[in-house]
């Protein structure tokens, strides 16, 4: 193994050119025009520019993709996440093209990959499983016959989706005329993020947990389960928070997960780095949810517990070697490693908490890492980098490992506390505020420090931050904005002890004379409405705004019209859904702020940026 193309971007080709440089190979990395100057490229020991604007003509570009491993004599291709790191053709056009593939096969990935083949694979060795559709739907019309069916909630998922991608649930509440927006929804998601657009239902288990295997195979017949992790602290069903391993779990569940998991891959002649996904009911049910043929975002929380670097067992295994610690110390030691201590991670995205999670698309001013000991960051950017609103908004994770689960909480608010970025909103403040939250904790309220969780305290379940979490409960005073607001520290001596003030830098440049009288832009906390990246990104004081020729309709963030949901003229009612943005592989409705006649300035496909007119009522 001398070279790999790293055919990916952002934290994950950082965190494998990383791998690589330890191992002794050279690794390439790519990159888009927006990302030229991106910290991956600056890490690899090579990058080269692919063709073309959007991420289709770019990461998913597999001819050009081929075109530069060819290039540079690469050997090897690790996918990453994302992208095409699940896409068989992508597979197999490497291997036919002279060069390793680091992950499954191309037909274990076309098995488990797709989630309806999954399924059954899963029912065939035992696997428990919620009611659902195992073939591709036709139509939105099948998809409401299976709601009617068997009742709501359910949940659509595309078949080739990810990381929350392709996923949309239906509530009682929505009722079975929202399954047509969920189902399209999800296909238009999925096909811009990974190229397929077939979609499945299943009947949705109310407040359940997120547990998911992390598994690890190499072609000499070894199938580890290396660890269980906990990810139900969620938005939209896109992880925010993972802990490793998966607490409050009972003897039986743990071992109907490790042995399900197993079971799965094994059957499937797994190889390489893979995520087998279930949900654990209120009532304990555990029922199989999917399999990720590829590394996960959150592998870090558990090679922290575990003791495995999992991206350089993926180089490993694709080299025909053994799992590293059987070839070490086999011996009849158990196959699975044990866990040590406890752990989580945190996903830094580029979002703003303030106005429902959009996305902060901009340039980051200021990036400072917190320190100590079990503390470790794995980022995509730096102090200058610029963030794209073309890709996924995550900058990078904090992993937080403890000798307890309540260290490792005690650990992760300093850490957090800690953390600084500017020049872009992000979900921070989201996080401060989620580790002191009794149902994250298993704590309860006002209990000493250093208190044990209990099962029966942990509330966490998978759309518990979209339905329990208020954005002010991430600041004690005030309001969220609060905590987005630029502060300069200083020291203050009272009485012989010194005390650390931080004061919005706002107020010192009105006291010092100088021009400053707000606050800067992003988490430095400026208002920048309009301006992508900055401050209010979701613009609020625009929504409503009367405009000469009626009440403006407006952005609630850059990105893309996707498309209009009435028609120019039409006659509406405040709080209709007119229209759908997209930007960084997430879709937002926009609602009418009143009710008139609509009148269409941006069409469909047309770029905007935060707080534009996209059309106004009268």
């Amino acid at each position: 193994m001398t070279t790999v193309l790293i055919a990916n971007r952002g934290e994950i080709a950082v965190r494998i050119a990383r791998a690589a440089r330890d191992l002794g190979i050279r690794s390439v990395a790519v990159c888009s025009d927006a990302d030229s100057g991106a910290l991956h490229t600056r890490i690899a020991d090579e990058a080269y520019v692919l063709p073309g604007e959007t991420a289709g003509e770019t990461y998913l570009n597999i001819p050009a993709l081929l075109d530069i491993a060819a290039r540079v004599g690469a050997d090897y291709v690790h996918p990453g996440y994302g992208f095409l790191s699940e896409n068989s053709d992508f597979a197999r056009a490497v291997a036919d093209a002279g060069m390793t593939w680091i992950g499954p096969a191309p037909e274990t990935i076309d098995t488990l990959g797709d989630k309806m083949a999954a399924r059954q694979l899963a029912e065939s060795v035992g696997a428990p499983l919620a009611p659902g559709t195992s073939e591709p739907l036709a139509s939105w019309e099948e998809a409401r016959s299976f709601a009617e069916e068997h009742g709501l909630p359910v949940v659509i998922k595309a078949a080739f989706g990810g990381g929350g991608r392709g996923l949309k649930i239906v509530t009682r509440d929505d009722g079975l005329d929202a399954v047509e927006d969920a189902f399209l929804s999800a296909g238009r998601e999925a096909g811009e993020a990974f190229g397929r657009t077939e979609c499945f239902v299943e009947k949705f288990l109310e407040t359940p947990r997120h547990v998911e295997a992390q598994v690890l195979a190499d072609t000499h017949g070894h199938v580890a389960v290396v660890g269980l992790r906990d990810c139900s602290t969620q938005r939209r069903f896109q992880k925010l928070v993972e802990e490793a391993p998966a607490p409050f779990l009972t003897a039986a569940q743990t071992e109907q997960i490790t042995e399900g998991a197993r079971s799965i891959c094994a059957a499937a002649g797994y190889v390489g780095a893979g995520t087998v996904e279930f949900i654990v009911a209120v009532d304990g049910t555990v029922s199989f949810l999917e399999v990720n043929t590829r590394v996960q975002v959150e592998h870090p929380v558990t090679e922290v517990t575990s003791g495995v670097d999992i991206v350089a067992e993926q180089f490993r295994i694709a080299a025909g070697e053994e799992l590293s610690w059987v070839t070490d110390g086999g011996n009849g030691a158990p196959l699975d490693p044990v866990a040590t201590g406890h752990a989580f991670e945190f996903r830094i995205n580029a979002e703003d908490v303030a106005n429902g999670f959009v996305p902060c698309p901009g340039t980051v001013t200021a990036f400072e890492v917190p320190t100590g000991p079990g503390i470790r960051v794995d980022a995509g950017v730096v102090a200058g980098s610029e963030v794209p609103r073309f890709y996924d908004s995550m900058l990078g994770k904090l992993i937080v490992w403890g000798p307890t689960r309540e260290i490792a909480l005690s650990r992760a608010r300093a850490a957090l506390d800690e953390f600084r970025i500017e020049g872009v909103r992000t979900v921070l403040p989201f996080h401060r505020s989620i580790v002191r939250e009794p149902a994250l904790t298993a704590v309860a309220a006002g209990a000493p420090a250093g208190t044990p969780g209990s099962a029966d305290a942990f509330g966490m379940y998978t759309d518990w931050v979209d339905t329990r979490w208020s954005p002010d409960a991430a600041v004690d005073n005030g309001t969220i904005e609060d905590a987005y607001l630029e502060r300069t520290e200083l020291s203050v001596e009272i009485d012989g002890r010194l005390h650390r003030v931080g004061l919005p830098t706002g107020v010192l440049g009105a006291v010092g004379g100088g021009a400053g009288n707000g606050a800067g832009p992003g988490e430095a906390g400026g208002a920048g409405v309009g301006s992508a990246g900055t401050g209010d990104a979701g613009a609020s004081d625009a929504v409503g705004a009367a405009t000469a020729s009626g009440t403006a309709v407006t952005a609630p963030f850059a990105g893309t019209v996707v498309e209009w949901k009435v028609a120019d003229g039409a006659q509406v009612s405040e709080g209709d859904t007119v229209a759908t943005v997209e930007a960084m592989k997430m879709e937002r409705a926009v609602t009418a702020p009143a009710g008139g006649v609509l009148h269409i300035i941006a069409e469909a496909g047309a770029s905007v940026s935060g707080g534009d007119v996209l059309g106004t009522v009268e």
